[in-house]
């Protein structure tokens, strides 16, 4: 069980898998998905309802993350953007603009996506900066 409540003292825990186990964490009010507490997700951004946010990463603007996709570490992710399949965006990459980052799409480290660029998976070896 990922999700454990505790009506007490209105707190609810997640384990995001990562080998952290159970955190302090909240649905996300506009798409549903996990966001723990140590992380941010503006209301204004969609976080849907098997997306991920954690760590410290940031989701701002009316970025979009969806499906599977996680965001976690330093990561931020705003403007437009879009993150969605099985994507991951972690440790301090960014995601801005209208950048889109899908499928198995891995964007780590200080990599960053933004313009309109979009990365897939299917080429990547490893990112580093792409846009315009």
């Amino acid at each position: 069980m990922r999700y454990n409540g505790n009506m007490m003292n209105n707190t609810m825990t997640y384990d995001f898998e990562d080998g952290v186990g159970p955190v302090p964490a909240h649905q996300h009010s506009n798409g549903g998905g996990w966001v723990a507490d140590s992380a941010y997700a503006l209301a204004s951004a969609f976080v849907g309802p098997d997306a991920k946010v954690y760590g410290t990463a940031r989701v701002y603007d009316n970025a979009v993350v969806y499906a599977n996709a996680r965001v976690y570490g330093t990561a931020r992710v705003y403007g437009n953007a879009v993150v969605f399949g099985n994507a991951v965006v972690f440790d301090g990459a960014e995601v801005y603009d209208d950048a889109v980052v899908y499928g198995n799409a891995k964007v780590r480290g200080n990599a960053m996506v933004f313009g309109n660029a979009v990365a897939d998976g299917s080429s990547l070896g490893s990112l580093h900066s792409i846009g315009e």
